[in-house]
């Protein structure tokens, strides 16, 4: 038997190094495709049934508190994240001008319902004229008739000489006096009935406050009421103060800004996607926020409110001029509402101006991509802090009336009873 030579390791190295990377090969080929294959099923299942952003910010209602009238200020009753509530007083300004301005106007509506009381006396003074005047008229036309049958007597008598002629006509001069007594009365009589006409038209048309002269007084003092009230600046609803920006002592005119009051319960996320995001989005889809400020442990879950009629750009000051020079495109984006659940809120307060992360569940398309026509308004966008002005200027108003009209005037409906002393309460105050 012929034996054969051993094989050295350096010749079996190079036969093993192939059958080596081959495995590595099939390896990193099943690693691949194990994690495409998981991708895509993450894909299928998940990624493609939602819309994710990290460009989202916390947004509220930020309102601004301007003053209504001007004047100075000597009371500040809210500061910066302090908390007030709906009607609390914030600021007030020196009432003094305005109060003197409503004592003036009051004054003067009292005026004006005595000089109604005193048109209307004069009117029975004009009413007991005309019936002197009447009654003087019947006596001089009686006195005249008198006359003429004197004359008439007389007459047929100075021919025969019965009657001297000198007589007959002392007669005549009685008679002609007496028609001239008649038509004196009738002409008195006829200009105490226009008086009366004048005088009542003054203020003829129903109850006191209804005459136009009461009412332009009346409306004098309702502005001055509204105005004196405006020295005090409430809280237009619940919410915490901030950019306060006024000082003791400041000279305001109407319409300066004095603080803002932002309401942080009823906060809301804007959440701005890119266009080709906005296929899938629809109103009503559900969505789950995380805040950084919290971090990825608090869960936000939230529905789309609406989405934005624009894009960022075509809304900020200087929207981009494409159509001139060169042009780059650059992808837009949409505002998108997305409504939090109010109780997380509470749990887990947020700020306006916090960035937040969305991911909006896209799986249900029945909803509508626009708010419809008939949306109602917001009831939260109401306040009724200042609902209650013209209902006590108006009881002011009325106390002034029924305190000065005296009895009821012949003519003259009696208005409805007289309302209470109006007392001008301060508005609440942080103390209270």
């Amino acid at each position: 038997m012929s034996s054969q030579p051993p094989v050295s390791p350096a010749a079996a190295a190079p036969a093993a190094a192939p059958a080596t990377r081959r495995r590595a090969l099939i390896g990193i080929t099943a690693a691949a495709l194990l994690a495409g294959g998981a991708y895509a099923a993450w894909w299928s299942l998940v990624a493609r049934h939602s819309e994710s952003t990290d460009n989202a910010y916390v947004q509220a209602r930020v309102v601004q508190v301007t003053a209504q009238t001007g004047g100075t200020v000597v009371a500040i009753e809210a500061d910066d994240t302090d908390h007030v509530r709906a009607g609390q007083r914030l600021l007030k300004l020196d009432p003094t001008d305005a109060r003197l301005a409503l004592e003036q106007a009051q004054a003067q509506l009292a005026q004006t319902v005595r000089e109604v009381r005193q048109i209307h006396s004069g009117s029975d003074a004009l009413t007991a004229q005309i019936t002197l005047r009447e009654a003087e008229l019947k006596r001089l036309q009686s006195d005249m008739a008198r006359a003429q049958a004197d004359v008439d007597r007389r007459a047929g008598l100075v021919d025969s000489g019965a009657v001297g002629r000198e007589e007959f006509q002392h007669a005549t001069a009685q008679l002609a006096a007496a028609r001239s007594a008649v038509e004196s009365a009738r002409a008195a009589l006829a200009t105490a009935r226009e008086q009366q006409r004048g005088s009542g038209v003054l203020v003829e048309g129903g109850p006191i406050e209804t005459l136009p002269q009461v009412q332009r007084a009346a409306a004098k003092v309702r502005e001055a009421w509204i105005a004196l009230r405006r020295t005090e600046l409430p809280a237009p609803l619940d919410g915490h103060v901030a950019r306060r920006s006024v000082q003791l002592g400041q000279r305001l005119q109407a319409g300066a800004p004095v603080m803002s009051v932002v309401d942080l319960a009823g906060v809301w996320v804007d959440a701005n996607f890119k266009e080709g995001q906005l296929r899938n989005l629809r109103i009503g889809q559900p969505a789950e926020l995380v805040a950084d400020v919290y971090g990825s442990q608090v869960v936000y879950h939230g529905r789309v409110a609406g989405l934005g009629a624009g894009t960022g750009a075509a809304f900020s000051l200087l929207p981009a001029q494409n159509a001139t020079g060169n042009w780059i495109k650059v992808v837009q984006r949409v505002p998108v509402r997305i409504e939090l659940d109010p109780k997380e809120v509470a749990a887990h307060p947020l700020r306006v101006g916090l960035s937040m992360n969305v991911t909006v569940d896209v799986e249900k398309q029945d909803g509508a991509v626009l708010a419809p026509v008939s949306a109602p308004a917001r009831p939260e966008d109401r306040t009724r802090v200042y609902d209650d002005l013209d209902r006590e200027a108006e009881a002011d108003v009325q106390r002034i009336i029924a305190a000065h009209r005296g009895a009821a005037l012949p003519g003259v409906a009696a208005s409805r009873p007289a309302a209470r002393p109006l007392t001008l309460a301060p508005l609440r105050s942080p103390s209270a």
